[in-house]
């Protein structure tokens, strides 16, 4: 039972991180092509997608941890996989980095108004948090993958 609501956590938070980059995003930032002209600047739209991230963030925080817990009980148990493991990790690290740093960041930077979010460095750390997505979106689905394979060759 335990194996189940694991796999079902892994996969719904790779479900959200998809919904979240593939259908919210689009949406939020390119608002004028639904609306027409004028409603949201892409400052407005900045600040509702951070808000989005703001509650997704306690979901990856959970799972992530869950996600390192558990193959490190696996392990204890003598049933641990090092790709699952080493994924496991990669995708807490990511997490970490997400959570704890990007976010504050662009959090910060907004509440200094549109004009901090137009800078360089802004557009810097905002590229390198897509990139940490990503990265956290491939370890997790290679995790998936994994225990999925461990659980077919049993």
């Amino acid at each position: 039972m335990s194996k189940i609501i694991y796999l079902w956590a892994l996969g719904a938070v790779i479900g959200v991180e998809l919904a979240v980059g593939i259908l919210v995003a689009p949406v939020i930032f390119f608002p004028a092509s639904i609306l027409g002209e004028g409603v949201l600047s892409h400052y407005q739209s900045g600040l509702l997608m951070t808000n989005i991230f703001l509650r997704y963030n306690m979901i990856l925080l959970a799972i992530s941890t869950a996600c390192v817990l558990y193959e490190l009980y696996m392990y204890y148990k003598k049933s641990g996989d090092i790709w699952a493991w080493a994924m496991s990790i990669v995708g807490f690290a990511g997490m970490i980095l997400f959570v704890f740093y990007y976010t504050p960041y662009i959090v910060e930077a907004q509440a200094q108004g549109a004009g901090a979010t137009t800078t360089d460095m802004f557009a810097s750390m905002h590229k390198q948090s897509e990139w940490i997505m990503k990265v956290i979106l491939i370890a997790q689905s290679i995790l998936f993958g994994r225990r999925i394979w461990i659980l077919q060759k049993k």
